[in-house]
């Protein structure tokens, strides 16, 4: 009880430190944003609620030396590695992340219930939203990020994209629509049936992969209930179930530059690795990614070669919890070691590095995150991961051009079914 008593005073109500750093560089929390810009209406697409801010300074290749202390070994290495054309434009901070009065609430609840299953793959005692704003391992802290609050529901459409190394692409777009089961409220995690969300996603274009859907039942103890998938294939006509959709599997459409638990940076059981947290760290993070997210822009605008156009990142100085993952021995994953950066304000995964067998720093992953308007979320507005040897990347969120997330389609659980899925499919 004392323990959580912190989430009204020193704390922020998700866990974070209220009081900004020493020189200022990172300010008080003071709520988030909590109004949208006077010239933003309801149901449009977010506009930047900070169009006067300016890049306090540009980090280079060339100045990178200055800031080594603020910078991830992922951000050095893609300075390093691509020379001028890669630059992390420096903004104020702005601590914007904010949710809704009742996950507040949540959060207080699950402070003094929640906990981890013996067996790490579960938790219990725990609904709405992250289980445990005041962490004690890096085990809580990534359930933190794999159950935050997203919203209840919500549907929208974006594109992903696979640059060759001139930076050429053609864009799978698809539709997706998730139903947050653990967020509901009212709802106690005996009423769930172990789900997390529901998750369907029909593909739109290219027309050779039009058609397909994909469903997802993604389950809260992956060990004792694993994840249920299935796929429709439009060629075949027929709903197959996709029983190795998890863990090192190629995330699709992917062209093997990203595994399926990097989704979200990452998802699924976290029983293949050994969590390690590290502390936190003030670094510098992507962050209010409006300029990535704004409707005039359009994929041939962020699409480059090697890396997206940075001239639309906006990276602040943050708090962020590190947490080290190692692979467990006898366990066979493409990634031995993993190191996540995980927002203090929002338990968001903003960055990850990724290591090969040989220790060798392989990927780098950044998500470009927004606070949402139409439901106060915190969430990823654009993801990528960088591959430093095929000097490729995967690029996830192209949403620009499309309408604004709906954040209340009005679902019922009964739509996310595999029959559902079938008689949809064969429309």
């Amino acid at each position: 009880m004392a323990e959580a008593e912190r989430l009204n005073q020193d704390l922020t109500p998700v866990g974070a430190e209220r009081e900004g750093n020493a020189s200022g560089s990172i300010p008080d929390w003071t709520g988030g944003l909590t109004e949208p810009p006077a010239n933003w209406r309801e149901g449009e697409i977010e506009v930047d609620p900070f169009p006067q801010d300016e890049a306090l300074f540009v980090i280079t290749a060339d100045n990178m030396h200055l800031y080594k202390d603020r910078l991830s070994d992922g951000s050095a290495k893609m300075l390093a590695q691509y020379g001028p054309d890669f630059f992390m434009p420096v903004y104020p901070t702005r601590r914007t992340a904010a949710f809704p009065q009742h996950v507040y609430d949540k959060f207080y609840d699950n402070a003094l219930s929640a906990e981890v299953l013996d067996n790490g793959n579960g938790v219990r005692n725990t609904i709405m939203t992250s289980p445990f704003p005041i962490p004690r391992n890096g085990l809580e802290v990534i359930w933190n990020h794999i159950l935050r609050y997203r919203g209840e529901e919500v549907a929208f459409r974006s594109g992903s994209a696979t640059p060759q190394v001139d930076g050429s692409f053609n864009p799978v777009v698809n539709h997706y629509d998730y139903y947050f089961a653990y967020s509901k409220q009212g709802t106690e995690l005996a009423d769930i049936d172990n789900k997390i969300f529901y998750l369907k996603t029909d593909t739109i274009s290219p027309t050779a992969l039009a058609g397909t859907i994909t469903l997802v039942h993604e389950t809260l103890d992956q060990i004792r209930s694993p994840r249920l998938a299935w796929r429709y294939d439009s060629g075949s006509r027929r709903l197959r179930r996709s029983p190795n959709l998890a863990y090192e599997t190629d995330l699709p459409n992917s062209s093997s530059l990203r595994s399926v638990d990097q989704k979200d940076m990452y998802n699924g059981a976290p029983n293949q690795y050994d969590w390690v947290l590290k502390g936190k760290r003030e670094l510098f993070v992507p962050y209010n990614a409006y300029k990535l997210h704004d409707r005039s822009v359009r994929p041939d605008d962020v699409i480059r070669a090697g890396h997206i156009n940075q001239e639309l990142t906006r990276y602040e100085l943050h708090r962020v919890w590190v947490v080290e993952a190692k692979r467990r021995t006898g366990i066979r994953h493409i990634y031995d070691r993993r190191v996540f950066y995980v927002d203090e304000d929002s338990w968001q995964i903003l960055m990850s590095e990724e290591y090969d067998d040989a220790g060798n720093l392989w990927r780098v992953s950044e998500a470009h995150n927004i606070s949402y308007y139409n439901e106060p979320v915190f969430w990823t507005t654009m993801e990528m991961t960088y591959d430093l040897k095929a000097k490729r990347y995967y690029i996830d969120g192209l949403d620009n051009g499309f309408p604004a997330y709906d954040f209340d389609p009005g679902f019922r659980g009964s739509e996310f079914t595999a029959s559902s899925a079938r008689r949809a499919a064969r429309r």
